[in-house]
């Protein structure tokens, strides 16, 4: 069963993880951030991008914080992957400065998309910057659809549906900004990535 697929979109040469295990997070975590210590070399040879981390972690905290994302993320301190994660409280809609400079001096940003990660407004706001940062600086990106479905993500379906009903009626006199959520959410679902979505838990 696929579980995770490449953080190795750094170096252009993906990996699939596969385990009988239908509850190891930590093993599965573990094994994608050996997969990027073991490729070092390859990840050397791209341009520095002004890199401050070599990770930035993108996720809604109350679907993931404390089972997958906490294990990705100890799993690269342990391979001595500098990776930022934010821990911090989010109150209001806008991403703070230390947050945008954050994203932007990262090598890479692995966005975990969950059940209610579209609920949260810091979260696609945290995506429209990956996105750009992308497009401006080559940024790389991974995403991972962990217990949702990449249609769902893409066409917003379900959970995301009514994650947007309310984002339309929210910010009804600011639909640009509906629009483009929608369109980075589009984008995102097209890039390498690795569909979490059957795991049984």
């Amino acid at each position: 069963m696929e579980v995770i697929g490449t953080l190795l979109y750094t170096c252009c040469r993906p990996l699939t993880f596969s385990s009988s295990s239908s509850s190891d997070a930590a093993s599965d975590a573990a094994a994608a951030a050996a997969a990027v210590d073991d490729n070092n070399d390859d990840i050397v040879n791209i341009p520095p991008l002004r890199e401050k981390y070599g990770v930035f972690i993108s996720f809604r905290g109350e679907d993931t914080r404390k089972t997958f994302t906490s294990h990705l993320h100890a799993a690269l301190l342990r391979k001595k992957i500098e990776t930022y994660i934010d821990y911090r409280l989010k109150k209001g809609d806008e991403i703070g400065p230390a947050l945008l400079e954050a994203i932007e001096k990262s090598r890479l940003s692995v966005i975990i998309f969950s059940k209610k990660y579209a609920s949260s407004t810091w979260c696609l706001n945290e995506l429209v910057h990956i996105l750009e940062c992308k497009r401006k600086y080559g940024q790389m990106v991974v995403s991972i659809f962990y217990d949702i479905s990449p249609s769902d993500v893409r066409k917003q379906k379900g959970s995301y549906a009514d994650a947007f009903a309310q984002l339309e009626n929210r910010f009804k006199d600011r639909m640009d900004k509906v629009i483009e959520w929608k369109a980075a959410l589009e984008e995102a679902t097209g890039l390498s990535g690795s569909d979490y979505s059957d795991k049984k838990r």
